[in-house]
């Protein structure tokens, strides 16, 4: 009889761990639109037609602060040029915020919406301490299950002119490299 209870006791803690585990980790109710994207490693090509080496951009979305925030981590070529992101509700502002810092030494902070049925983020962000006088960023992002296509454009010394384009695909995990 002993033996019994034990199976029925190691079948009841493995139905009670198996359910722990299917349980999704919680999210801002206003941060849905990205949780398909959590835990996703991306890869896009920013190779400019002129230009003479390759430019490789890796990133990682996560959950981050209990939930409360989105972190992207980002780096080009294995950290020439990367940055991170924290993506927010800003309650008082009502809309999804965000920072985004790099390691050139300029940071970022802008609001974004979501337009065609959470598929497409349009995003507007003020630039601080740039060196090449560029003080905002417009960009409009495209998802899908396995595609991420940005497209932007600067205000560069008063004047707004195109700024970078990409398709990332979606990779295998991978590491995110800073120097």
């Amino acid at each position: 009889m002993l033996r019994a209870n034990q199976v029925l006791l190691i079948l009841l803690l493995s139905l009670f761990n198996f359910s722990l585990q299917a349980e999704q980790p919680t999210l801002h109710p206003k941060l849905e639109p990205f949780r398909p994207y959590l835990d996703t490693y991306w890869q896009g090509d920013l190779t400019q037609s002129d230009a003479a080496e390759k430019m490789i951009d890796r990133s990682h979305w996560q959950r981050a602060l209990n939930g409360n925030a989105i972190k992207t981590v980002h780096s080009i070529n294995d950290g020439v040029y990367g940055g991170e992101s924290i993506i927010y509700w800003d309650e008082a502002k009502q809309s999804i915020n965000y920072y985004y810092f790099t390691t050139a030494g300029f940071y970022t902070h802008g609001s974004m919406t979501f337009e065609d049925n959470n598929q497409r983020i349009i995003a507007r962000e003020a630039v601080e301490n740039n060196a090449n006088g560029i003080t905002m960023v417009e960009s409009v992002s495209t998802l899908s299950a396995d595609t991420l296509t940005v497209s932007s454009r600067y205000l560069q010394n008063g004047e707004w002119v195109p700024g970078h384009s990409a398709t990332y695909q979606r990779v295998a995990p991978h590491q995110v490299k800073f120097k």
